[in-house]
């Protein structure tokens, strides 16, 4: 068992980062606001889903992108490849697809019926010879930039990406390559509207520190005891313009003799670091970058890809949350768990309390992040002050600093 003496107490610092109070104006300003809709997330390459929401040729969803006014389509094409394309129709810019999902050989505009096939391409104009000079092959869906990372879908609304999805992620993109997913193909969706800056929201997710006291009951016994009173986390890193950092867990925690989710969220068989049986290995956990310290007092791992998404493993579980900015001042914060389907009664009921545990500790979390966004809004403060614990807040804050600063994406991420 590993002592919380060997917890790294400068994290910060030996991650190159500053340790000064940072301005409350980078979540309050309008303008602030303003240069990151152009400079962080036009620029950025975003995450969207996953290619198994799309198995089939011809399913296809759709992602508004408030923040840049936009709506995408992403397809899997007759080809076999997966798209993406605004959602726009060429003849007088009406939005063309207005379900969220399915599955469609054709996307038609239901203004004047204008028909485009899967990939985009413009395949029926009624009364075309009515149009002047019209080129059908100029007038299909505009294509918007799309690569896919070990099964995650990225986009980039750029009108030419300045650097490969590969370049954008860098060392994280190396470091977390090949793990095996349980379940991708099944997720709990949670989705909420804060009335919060963006940012904020995502350090609400960001940092243990808040846990004893926001959640006392719901999450907190799991995630600090008399050995961590302040859920000093085990490890952090920081990856180009993204990071990663591992939670401690409680090894007394009261929940894992008496309640099932925490069993399944945080434990292999009982076992956090080990396997599941004599001789079976759980991929999983074993990645060497999962829990890169291999400490048996390891809870999750949080990876935030700079801007807006966290993908958080545990022992057996993965799970993302986005954060996608609605104005300055509100943000849509979507989560999915990724869990295999019940096959037992026992399975559903295990499931049905988890999501209304989780569903508890999001109501409390809730009301914190509105309030914190209505003191900053106040004046009463221009700075706020981080600890060692939210170094993934710091970081995220001086990523957006440097990359609203910075007139290229290589300017950026160098």
């Amino acid at each position: 068992m590993n002592h919380p003496s060997e917890i790294q107490l400068s994290l910060t610092e030996s991650a190159g980062l500053n340790t000064e109070a940072m301005p409350v104006s980078l979540y309050t300003d309008p303008a602030q606001y303003e240069i990151e809709r152009e400079r962080v997330f036009r620029r950025a390459w975003l995450k969207v889903g996953r290619v198994e929401q799309i198995p089939n040729r011809g399913d296809f969803f759709v992602k508004d992108i408030a923040v840049l006014k936009a709506s995408v389509i992403i397809a899997h094409s007759e080809d076999g490849k997966i798209r993406a394309f605004h959602n726009v129709c060429a003849h007088r810019a009406n939005i063309v697809e207005h379900r969220s999902r399915g599955n469609a050989r054709r996307f038609v505009c239901r203004y004047h019926s204008w028909g485009y096939n899967n990939a985009g391409e413009l395949a029926h104009v009624p009364d075309e010879p009515g149009f002047f000079h019209l080129n059908k092959k100029k007038c299909g869906l505009t294509p918007v930039s799309l690569d896919i990372w070990e099964g995650w879908i990225f986009i980039n609304m750029a009108p030419e990406p300045e650097v490969s999805l590969k370049a954008f992620l860098g060392p994280i993109g190396d470091a977390l390559a090949g793990i095996e997913y349980p379940s991708p193909e099944h997720a709990l969706v949670l989705r909420g509207e804060f009335r919060a800056n963006w940012k904020v929201v995502a350090e609400n997710f960001s940092e243990a520190y808040h846990i004893s006291s926001i959640h006392p009951k719901t999450l907190g016994p799991i995630y600090a005891g008399p050995l961590n009173p302040f859920s000093r986390p085990i490890s952090a890193n920081v990856h180009g313009a993204h990071r990663t950092m591992s939670t401690w867990l409680n090894p007394a925690a009261a929940p894992f003799a008496n309640a099932k989710f925490a069993q399944w969220l945080f434990t292999a068989d009982h076992s956090v670091t080990g396997t599941r049986k004599e001789g079976q290995t759980n991929p999983l956990i074993e990645h060497e970058a999962i829990n890169p310290k291999k400490s048996e007092l390891w809870a999750s791992d949080v990876n935030w890809f700079f801007p807006n998404w966290h993908m958080q493993i545990s022992a057996n579980q993965f799970w993302t949350h986005e954060f996608w900015p609605t104005s300055a001042s509100s943000t849509i914060w979507e989560a999915r768990f990724y869990y295999k389907k019940a096959e037992t009664v026992r399975e559903r009921l295990q499931r049905e309390h988890f999501t209304s545990h989780i569903t508890d500790t999001m109501l409390e979390d809730l009301g914190n992040i509105e309030s914190m966004q209505r003191g900053m809004e106040s004046g009463a403060k221009s700075f706020v002050q981080f600890n060692e614990s939210e170094i993934l807040c710091r970081h995220g804050l001086e990523q957006v600093v440097k990359w609203s600063a910075a007139t290229t994406v290589k300017d950026a991420l160098g």
